[in-house]
């Protein structure tokens, strides 16, 4: 049964989604062939989504009142209605990974590094991946193709096709 993964559609939807979130985070995973056959659309027309609106921001200033009674003048960077958008239906085909705090580093220090950061795979899908990808469109002029599959051969135990996805 090609494309069904030998399961029911909520299974494999959230297997898909799973993976997706893997790849998106560590830029590459291990996985069997076909589950990375799979994964490549599905991972691809995320990151485009990502490419075409990552750019749509907001700037607007705001005047507030400090400690001590003065104004002052704080510009503000929100989402565009296209990016709001495509943000949401990323959110909706991934899962939220959370920042993991580093072995040497201090509690205080990892929680000023992520004080303002909610969903910290859609910053790094919007402030790394897809600005990366919208360079690499307009230096080469090719639009997609993000990903790359490797083929490593058989599984010992079940003789599964193993395979390497990654970001190109």
């Amino acid at each position: 049964m090609p494309g069904k993964l030998g399961r029911p559609s909520k299974e494999r939807n959230a297997l898909l989604r799973n993976l997706a979130s893997q790849l998106l985070w560590y830029g590459k995973i291990e996985t069997t062939a076909a589950k990375a056959k799979q994964l490549r659309p599905y991972v691809e027309k995320l990151i485009t989504k990502a490419v075409n609106t990552y750019a749509d921001n907001i700037e607007f200033e705001v005047t507030k009142k400090d400690s001590k009674g003065k104004e002052i003048t704080v510009t503000n960077v929100k989402d565009g209605a296209k990016k709001l958008a495509a943000r949401r239906a990323i959110m909706a085909k991934t899962y939220d990974l959370q920042e993991i705090k580093g072995f040497h580093e201090k509690k205080s220090d990892f929680k000023a590094r992520t004080a303002d950061i909610q969903h910290p795979l859609m910053d790094k899908l919007f402030n790394e991946i897809a600005p990366k990808y919208a360079a690499r469109k307009e230096e080469l002029g090719q639009g997609g193709g993000y990903t790359r599959i490797y083929l490593l051969g058989e599984r010992r135990g079940d003789a599964a096709e193993k395979a390497i996805i990654e970001l190109v």
